[in-house]
């Protein structure tokens, strides 16, 4: 599907400046470049905060609106903070998923990063220190030419349903990060889709026309918001209070942002039945994950789910930087 050229055009004739001109910025940050001591996939140029923008709570006490981007190699970092923050505070928050747009196309030359294979050593460092399972070799087997397709994948399927696409955003950062598969090219797109129990012909049409004006949305927001990289968090409560938390952080940053705009929040602790039981929320789980969300060591975390392997009660997919156990 030959589409992106289309796409880029009609997003970047306002949008896309200050990162595709990145290359004559003094400042020689690079998306793709994921500082883990900030835990920031920080972009080239910097918007301002529009003090005006409201963020509206709906059905829940706290609004959560997160700007982040499938290929955010950062983003796949705080995956288990979210995933337990969910589990013991769901009830009390709504998170609005929106997509930042990282990689506009190859049109710059910044931070050491000129083409795609300069990111490949990169996302294996990002693994490591994240102890998320990412294989770097993407970029030098099938790279990506943009992260658009997926993005507006992403609002194609939040069309359909905002809870099926989660598990699509997270389909296709499986297929990225552990598979080596391109998620700008339209099978791999359409295979996660189906996955995620899609409609892909509808995916296809709105992928195609809607889903690239709420991207555009996506990216005027994120101006209005003061947006400088990924992941980005705006917690606010029913008055506009707001706190936001930018790149990856601990558990308790994430869960004492919530608590300071609504204390009247409960912990709920997740009922683990047996040592199966995670797995009935979350079908694949990384040791980290499972880890964060047990409150124990990465190690016995690993521990325990290779003995579950052993039983034959999971399978699981190994690379040279980790392994995602799922349920059989």
């Amino acid at each position: 599907m030959k589409i992106l050229p289309l796409l880029l055009i009609l997003i970047c004739s306002t949008n896309c400046q200050s990162q595709t001109n990145s290359k004559m910025n003094e400042n020689k940050t690079n998306p793709l470049l994921c500082d883990p001591v900030s835990g920031m996939c920080e972009m080239p140029s910097s918007e301002t905060l529009n003090e005006k923008t409201i963020i509206k709570t709906e059905n829940k006490p706290v609004k959560i609106i997160y700007y982040t981007d499938p290929i955010c190699s950062s983003c796949w970092g705080i995956e288990p903070q979210l995933r337990k923050l969910k589990l013991e505070y769901g009830e009390y928050f709504e998170i609005d998923y929106r997509m930042g747009g990282l990689l506009p196309d190859w049109n710059y030359n910044s931070g050491g990063i000129s083409k795609p294979s300069d990111v490949a050593h990169h996302w294996d460092e990002a693994s490591l220190y994240y102890e998320m399972p990412i294989d770097g070799n993407v970029w030098l087997e099938d790279p990506l030419d943009s992260s658009y397709p997926s993005c507006i994948a992403m609002k194609a399927a939040q069309i359909q349903s905002k809870e099926k696409a989660v598990g699509f955003m997270r389909i296709l950062r499986e297929k990225l990060y552990l598979q080596k598969k391109n998620i700008a090219k339209w099978d791999n797109i359409a295979e996660a889709a189906e996955l995620a129990d899609l409609d892909i012909e509808k995916l296809k049409k709105d992928y195609e026309i809607d889903a690239v004006k709420l991207f555009r949305d996506d990216l005027n927001l994120a101006k209005s918001l003061g947006v400088r990289g990924f992941p980005t968090l705006f917690f606010a409560d029913e008055n506009n209070n707001r706190l936001t938390i930018y790149g990856s952080k601990s558990y308790h940053s994430y869960e004492d942002a919530l608590l300071a705009l609504y204390p009247e929040a409960k912990k709920k602790k997740f009922e683990n039945k047996n040592a199966l039981s995670l797995f009935e929320v979350y079908p694949t789980l990384a040791p980290k994950e499972y880890a964060i969300i047990q409150e124990i060591s990465v190690n016995d975390a690993s521990i325990i789910l290779e003995e579950l392997f052993q039983k034959g009660k999971l399978d699981k997919k190994e690379i040279k930087n980790g392994t995602l156990y799922s349920i059989k």
